[in-house]
């Protein structure tokens, strides 16, 4: 059975920084496709940005485009989330996603992903 858990939420300053880590644990991490949503208080759940199998290919949604950056270990079965620059608008929890069908950075929909972690709260204050 695989797991996905999330760490390295917190509270941060408008400004600063967090590493989100997302732990998969079972088999074959390394063809998963996987992704970061999150979601603040009632509202969606929004894609953030994804990564491919083998950490070539990255996409991410415009608001965090050049503040945020996915990588993957595939040897420790680790992804990651680093969030700089953090603002008020990027509170929510935060959660990975993996997708096993398909090589690609380019799944934004929450049904793309059918693997999913309970989330991490990221709290940026002003």
């Amino acid at each position: 059975q695989v797991q996905l858990v999330e760490s390295g939420g917190g509270l941060v300053q408008a400004g600063g920084s967090l590493r989100l880590s997302c732990a998969v644990s079972g088999r074959a991490f390394s063809v998963y496709s996987m992704g970061w949503f999150r979601q603040a208080r009632g509202k969606e759940r929004e894609f953030v940005g994804a990564i491919d199998w083998t950490g070539e290919r990255t996409y991410y949604t415009s608001s965090v485009k050049g503040r945020f950056t996915i990588s993957r270990d595939n040897a420790q079965n680790m992804a990651y989330l680093q969030m700089n620059i953090l603002e008020p608008e990027d509170t929510a929890v935060y959660y990975c996603a993996a997708r096993t069908l398909g090589n690609s950075p380019y799944y934004t929909s929450v049904d793309a992903y059918a693997l999913w972690g309970q989330g991490t709260q990221v709290t940026v204050s002003s």
